[in-house]
């Protein structure tokens, strides 16, 4: 085929990622794992406290050996990037393993840093904050810094336990052999951390702004649905409903809202009906139509 046949050929096309996309990916899960790094190396590790998953091993064997901990994190997540790269996709093992090099390199380099602090409580808090806040930015732009959740969502399909109760499981383990080996306190402490951690990694990838929905049912939906509309500035959605007990025909107010829009629409609802139905859930993602984040006044 000559050049001028494979140009016009529409199979040929390439229709990727655009490259800022790619950029950006590539630059925050370098930040994401720094932090890790720094969590892990100036706050955790010099007051023998642990994360979570493959790195909690790392750390118990870079203490036992004396080897450095970043040999030990990118060697125990090598498997599982093969595993997510057939299991998951490319793109995932590929973010993967760039975050795992650079969080083995920034843990290497930080090593012989001076530690922040040596108070074990603020160790604690601020590891996992920072330990959290770099797992969430990597997790966020579609990476993973610990094998865990991928050998979780395998064995998951042979065992009759959640994604999330076997990596509990594989963490109590971990947590249970810190205490053998550095105490019980540290093993509380580690425990502590992790908990913080996990608390971050929630807020950094959904956001402080993290997008509810609310469905109301209130024979005042009308007046409701107006006040959502002035004094929230959210676009609301009614919808038919019939009472499977009473046969009475009932209109539901739908609405998406952010999560710090939920106390005043509860305020709202409570002003004009007090006996009105009103439950709110999380939305992990909200696409298309007019749903945008606005400052609360």
């Amino acid at each position: 085929m000559n050049r001028e046949q494979t140009k016009e050929n529409p199979k040929n096309k390439h229709k990727g990622t655009p490259k800022s996309k790619v950029v950006k990916r590539i630059f925050f899960i370098v930040i994401g794992a720094i932090l890790m790094g720094v969590g892990i190396e100036e706050f955790l590790v010099p007051n023998q406290i642990l994360d979570g998953g493959i790195v909690g091993i790392s750390i118990i064997l870079s203490h036992l050996t004396g080897w450095r901990l970043g040999f030990f994190i990118f060697v125990l997540n090598i498997p599982f990037f093969f595993i997510g790269y057939k299991q998951i996709g490319k793109t995932f093992a590929l973010s993967t393993l760039l975050g795992i090099t650079v969080l083995s390199i920034t843990t290497t380099l930080l090593h012989s840093f001076p530690v922040f602090t040596e108070d074990l409580l603020l160790a604690t808090v601020f590891g996992g904050i920072v330990l959290g806040t770099g797992v969430g930015i990597v997790i966020r732009f579609g990476g993973s810094l610990d094998g865990t959740e991928i050998m979780a969502i395998l064995m998951n399909k042979r065992l009759p336990f959640s994604v999330g109760e076997m990596i509990m499981f594989f963490n109590i383990f971990i947590f249970g052999i810190a205490g053998f080996i550095f105490g019980w306190d540290r093993a509380m402490y580690s425990l502590l951390a992790y908990f913080i951690a996990f608390k971050t990694i929630d807020i950094v990838i959904a956001g402080l702004d993290e997008s509810k929905s609310a469905w109301i049912i209130s024979d005042q939906y009308q007046e409701i649905g107006e006040a959502i509309l002035a004094r929230l500035g959210r676009g609301v959605t009614y919808l038919n409903g019939e009472g499977a007990y009473t046969g009475d025909d009932k209109m539901v107010i739908f609405c998406v809202i952010t999560r710090l829009e939920e106390a005043k629409l509860k305020t709202i609802v409570e002003e004009l009906d007090p006996s009105a139905f009103l439950a709110v859930g999380n939305i992990a993602e909200v696409r298309g139509g007019r749903f945008k984040k606005r400052d609360i006044h």
